[in-house]
């Protein structure tokens, strides 16, 4: 009998734990990766992360922090000219956080490169960069916390709003001072100003209906085109499939698109109205009968051909759209 109650005491001190002893170790290790956490962050406001330590600092309990982080291929032999765009953004907005008054420990900034953490990225079944992740403080991620990044554009402040909307930290994005624009400015107005100062004596080109007409006909064309979309929104250029390599110009919704695809859309917009305008000069100019034709035949051409690419790319965005002009 005293044996079996000595084996029973022996077996109990081996497998009893104080509640109190295993809640400090609990409290030492989340002091030391917070310290971490905070001595990455000191030395650069984005930390890297490889498979490691995203498995220690994200993946593993206790964490009573968040981390935000950019998944992305910024080597130069992944050709990734996106990843580089977002990467600049992130940095934006990690460093007016950590250089902000309002700065604590409860959000962190990293990033995982494909080169250093592919492991991260098969556990994740993530296959396309840049994508941004929020890793909540408790629980696993949602879907709100992916950021729609095809909709909502890289751009710091569209960030910074996703980034208060999952965890009630505002961050006020300040960028470094760009002087390109005003200097810019300053150019096209000291050129335009020189022109008319030359030309003070003879200033009809200012009532030309042809100057007027084709700068309205520019501005039109930007517009519609969706240039104003991209200022407000801030979308890649393109995006590039880090696993396949395969480049996309056309966002495949309708309610995104690429700084590309307004491109495209504009020199087809105004393909279309070089058509049309080729098609009026054939029917209303006396010049000879037979230029007269080739430019009604150049004009119907450029109409059709472009007017059907841009079909095209209606079908593609919409789908379920259906109708087509000479191609699917």
């Amino acid at each position: 009998m005293f044996r079996k109650l000595f084996i029973s005491l022996f077996l109990l001190t081996i497998f009893y734990h104080d509640p109190a002893d295993a809640q400090k170790k609990k409290e030492t290790l989340l002091s030391e990766k917070v310290t971490q956490m905070m001595e990455w962050s000191s030395k650069r406001s984005v930390i890297r992360m490889n498979g490691d330590k995203f498995r220690r600092f994200v993946k593993a309990p206790p964490r009573n922090y968040s981390v935000v982080i950019m998944f992305t291929a910024l080597q130069p032999q992944r050709q990734c000219g996106v990843c580089r765009q977002a990467d600049e953004e992130f940095q934006v907005l990690a460093n007016s956080w950590r250089y902000s008054s309002a700065f604590t420990n409860k959000v962190f900034f990293a990033c995982v490169d494909f080169d250093e953490g592919s492991d991260v990225f098969q556990m994740l079944s993530m296959n396309s960069a840049p994508t941004f992740l929020h890793f909540p403080s408790k629980g696993k991620p949602r879907k709100s916390d992916t950021y729609e990044l095809q909709v909502r554009g890289f751009a710091a402040e569209q960030l910074a709003r996703w980034v208060a909307d999952r965890t009630d930290v505002q961050i006020r994005v300040i960028r470094p001072p760009n002087y390109a624009g005003p200097l810019l400015l300053g150019f096209l107005l000291a050129v335009i100003g020189g022109l008319a100062y030359l030309r003070r004596h003879n200033l009809e080109f200012l009532f030309n209906k042809n100057v007027w007409a084709f700068s309205a006909l520019c501005f039109v064309l930007i517009m519609t085109s969706g240039q104003m979309w991209n200022h407000i929104r801030g979308p890649p250029y393109a995006h590039k499939n880090p696993s396949t390599g395969q480049v996309s110009y056309i966002h495949g919704s309708s309610q995104a698109q690429f700084v590309a695809e307004t491109h495209i859309v504009l020199l087809f917009n105004a393909a279309v109205t070089m058509g049309m305008v080729l098609l009026h000069e054939a029917a209303t100019s006396d010049i000879d009968i037979g230029k007269r034709k080739i430019m009604c035949v150049a004009g119907i051409g450029l109409v059709m051909l472009f007017f059907s690419w841009l079909l095209s790319i209606f079908r593609a965005k919409y789908h379920g759209y259906p109708y087509s002009f000479l191609m699917t």
